[in-house]
């Protein structure tokens, strides 16, 4: 009895499934290929490349200019001490001087007051030799009391002739005509100074200026009269 119910026990445990082992897996399902995600990814590559493209090419239209360091007046001229190279998109239509042009630009005067910051371009220098139209340089020499301290090239000017008090006239009607129409009279509304400077060795203390003056050549008569009497004093006047 008791071998039979063994054996039945026994029987009942073998009928039982075997168990997979424990290093045996289930095969995996083949992924799903998405062609529309791995397009995707190659437009983003390319996109990309485009772009730096773009970036290469937009460098490749910058060049190197010339900079001001400082103010410039109307008849100077550059130095490597008032310049510095600056890179400028060339795309903008605006005449840049290149860098490797200032050599160059050194022979040119500026045609008006230039100012610190500026790009310069070639519409802004011309020929030291050359002269506009209708003007004409004039020279005076002028006497402490005659100009402003500081006067300088560039500078606006306006032009007086005044009368010496030793009087030059011959009579009394010609010293009161010489009074009332030469002393504190207007001889040039507006001239440019080309020069103000001593010679070398030269004081203001011992000798007048020397200055140099692009006015209209219709105000030289009457300049070049007033200049030779000594009757000539400059007043600085607003304007590039």
């Amino acid at each position: 009895m008791k071998i039979q119910e063994r054996t039945g026990a026994g029987a009942g445990r073998s009928a039982a499934p075997a168990q997979p082992s424990v290093g045996d897996r289930l095969p995996s399902p083949p992924r799903e290929r998405k062609p529309a995600l791995a397009a995707l990814a190659v437009l983003l590559i390319l996109v990309g490349a485009l772009g730096a493209t773009m970036l290469v090419l937009r460098a490749g239209d910058r060049v190197e200019a010339i900079q001001l360091t400082a103010d410039i007046k109307a008849g100077e001229s550059i130095t490597d001490a008032n310049i510095k190279s600056v890179m400028v998109n060339d795309d903008s239509g605006a005449n840049f001087v290149a860098w490797s042009q200032r050599e160059g630009l050194k022979k040119l005067q500026a045609k008006s007051t230039l100012y610190d910051g500026t790009v310069v371009v070639g519409e802004m220098f011309a020929d030291k030799s050359g002269m506009e139209e209708g003007k004409a340089t004039v020279g005076v020499s002028l006497k402490e009391g005659q100009y402003p301290k500081g006067l300088d090239s560039g500078d606006n000017v306006a032009v007086y002739r005044v009368g010496s008090k030793s009087g030059g006239g011959s009579g009394d009607q010609d010293g009161a005509s010489g009074s009332a129409g030469a002393d504190n009279s207007l001889l040039v509304e507006r001239a440019v100074v080309q020069d103000a400077s001593v010679s070398s060795g030269d004081s203001l203390a011992s000798t007048n200026l020397p200055v140099t003056l692009t006015v209209d050549r219709d105000d030289v008569p009457a300049l070049t009269q007033a200049a030779s009497a000594g009757e000539v004093a400059v007043v600085l006047i607003p304007g590039n």
